[in-house]
């Protein structure tokens, strides 16, 4: 979805998520929350490509939103541990249905996990909490 026309914003201007989930009615619920709630977003299936656009550098990625068991090689875990090697203040969503009780040992410090199911709301909450208490970037 494109934002068009309201208030004077542009896509441009909207922070830009990360989000990194293989099933493709669970892209649709995430991408439709975030864009409600003021952001715009790039819904990728794999790990794999989620680190080659992120250190690719060409966007600024404000935030991760990614799904733990992803199909790949790469889980959630180990793509969010790789961002935070770029940028130690990346804001980090982990969704899961069947891991939530492993984030205290393998998330990343400061992040959310949002267990599965979860309101769409929850999500944005998440991530505008997350972006609001992070330092801003040393220019």
């Amino acid at each position: 979805m494109v934002r068009a026309g309201h208030t004077g914003s542009t896509v441009e201007e909207l922070p830009l998520i990360l989000v990194v989930e293989d099933e493709y009615p669970l892209q649709e619920i995430v991408e439709e929350a975030l864009s409600e709630g003021g952001f715009a977003t790039d819904i990728l299936s794999s790990g794999e490509e989620a680190l080659t656009l992120f250190r690719g550098g060409l966007k600024n990625y404000r935030a991760l939103v990614t799904d733990v068991g992803l199909k790949g090689r790469l889980s959630g875990w180990e793509i969010a541990t790789q961002m935070r090697q770029t940028d130690a203040n990346l804001p980090v969503v982990y969704m899961s249905g069947a891991h939530a009780d492993e984030w205290a040992s393998k998330g990343v410090p400061n992040s959310i996990m949002l267990a599965k199911p979860f309101a769409p709301a929850q999500l944005v909450t998440a991530i505008s909490q997350l972006l609001n208490s992070v330092p801003p970037a040393a220019t």
